[in-house]
């Protein structure tokens, strides 16, 4: 005979609510991280849009732009470098409620003041992103915690939904710029006071994560790095994660050339797209990204992760250096959103195989340790960009990202294609 109250708790099982039942083989902890990103990635993707044309309206010069923007980058470095140091000491909880209210600040000092250097003091809180993604050190600490929430034959399509929900939010966003620019001008509302409130919002959100960070369980501070005094926390995986670092600091540094606040930016000054125009484009950028996103699961599992990596990143910068070339704004957009459509595949993927490549005690300091390279190769690239722009080689930064970035896939093809990770050593078995 079933025990008293069993049928109950079946059904009440059964009756679980469709969103919690395709996501149940991840950990409670797992989903506010889910949460956190979204609201995150969706105050990064209006930022992205409005940042530079927010400062050109501030009155800054092309150098000034790129400065404030490098700084954001260099923030982000810095940040990274610190809390791979601390996290584990001073605990992850703690870690991601810091860059919350640091976030929260950043978002204040910028719509408040306009002084260049209070300015370059915001963008150096390393929370605000000038890219509409992430690379510091939230995501430094979360890259540590995920694979700890689901099953392992789940890591990389839940790397891959991790970064589907950022570019939808990011769509979201960058769309939100636009219909929050149109709200602003009908208010009367003109230059940067109309783009102001954005920021007040962005401190908003910043408060709302350490409100959700506050609930997460002890359970993700369970997976302590054992080895952090042997050379942060590496000790088999030195020479891998050495290599990699190396290499992703090497397509940050051209994918920085072309940040997307950088490219709405050259939008807005080559083509006179509006903060509304903008927000449409990117709105789209971010839908076709995060469709990608879901598809690059489906790709590793058939092909792998370097094939995925590498076969879907060349062509992505094939099609950036044809950007400028476009005779006319509207195929300049098009091109780009081509682009976009498969230039994301490899982030997922990338996330995926340097946590399956180095042993579990090692991925906080594998995720920052690379994360710092990334950020470092970016730290001064917008800097570069804006003087271009100054000496109106607008099409320059293109060509030259588009180039590096082509030898970084080679060069990861070339170094890594014989070390798979541990699941693509076995026969694959079909994903549910």
């Amino acid at each position: 005979m079933e025990p008293r109250g069993a049928a109950a708790r079946r059904s009440r099982r059964t009756q679980r609510p469709r969103h919690l039942t395709l996501l149940a083989w991840l950990s409670p902890d797992g989903r506010k991280l889910l949460l956190t990103r979204v609201l995150r990635t969706f105050a990064y993707g209006y930022l992205a849009v409005v940042l530079a044309v927010y400062l050109a309206r501030l009155g800054y010069d092309d150098v000034r732009i790129g400065l404030i923007v490098s700084a954001a980058v260099a923030g982000s470095a810095a940040m990274t470098v610190l809390w791979t140091l601390l996290a584990d000491r001073v605990g992850r909880r703690r870690t991601v409620a810091v860059l919350s209210l640091l976030m929260a600040a950043g978002g204040l000092l910028f719509a408040a003041g306009s002084s260049f250097v209070l300015l370059l003091l915001a963008a150096f809180t390393g929370t605000i992103s000038a890219t509409s993604s992430e690379v510091g050190a939230f995501v430094t600490v979360e890259q540590a915690i995920l694979p700890e929430t689901a099953p392992p034959e789940r890591r990389t399509w839940l790397f891959s939904l991790y970064a589907f929900v950022a570019n939808i939010a990011q769509a979201l966003g960058a769309l939100f710029a636009g219909v929050a620019g149109g709200i602003a001008l009908g208010a009367g509302l003109e230059g940067a006071d109309a783009l102001r409130p954005l920021f007040v919002l962005y401190a908003v959100i910043g408060l709302l994560n350490l409100a959700i960070f506050s609930t997460l369980s002890d359970r993700v501070e369970v997976a302590r790095v054992e080895g952090e005094r042997r050379l942060l926390g590496i000790h088999r995986s030195r020479g891998i994660v050495a290599r990699l670092s190396a290499l992703f600091a090497l397509d940050a540094f051209a994918g920085a050339l072309v940040v997307q606040s950088i490219v709405a930016y050259w939008f807005d000054r080559r083509w006179g797209f509006t903060p509304q125009d903008l927000g449409l484009l990117f709105f789209g950028v971010n839908v076709l990204s995060a469709l990608s996103l879901l598809a690059a699961a489906r790709l590793a599992h058939r092909i792998g992760l370097i094939n995925t990596m590498v076969f879907t990143h060349i062509p992505s910068n094939v099609l950036l250096m044809l950007v400028p070339l476009m005779p006319t704004g509207a195929l300049a957009a098009t091109c780009f959103l081509a682009r976009m459509s498969i230039s994301q595949m490899d982030v997922p993927t990338r996330q995926s195989y340097t946590m399956a490549v180095v042993d579990p005690d090692e991925r906080v300091a594998a995720a920052g340790l690379t994360n710092v390279a990334r950020g470092a190769g970016s730290t001064f690239a917008p800097a570069i960009t804006g003087y271009l722009f100054s000496l109106s080689a607008l099409a320059t930064p293109f060509f030259v990202a588009g180039g590096l970035k082509i030898a970084y896939d080679l060069l990861v093809y070339r170094g890594f294609r014989a070390l798979r990770p541990p699941e693509e050593r076995v026969a694959r078995r079909p994903v549910p």
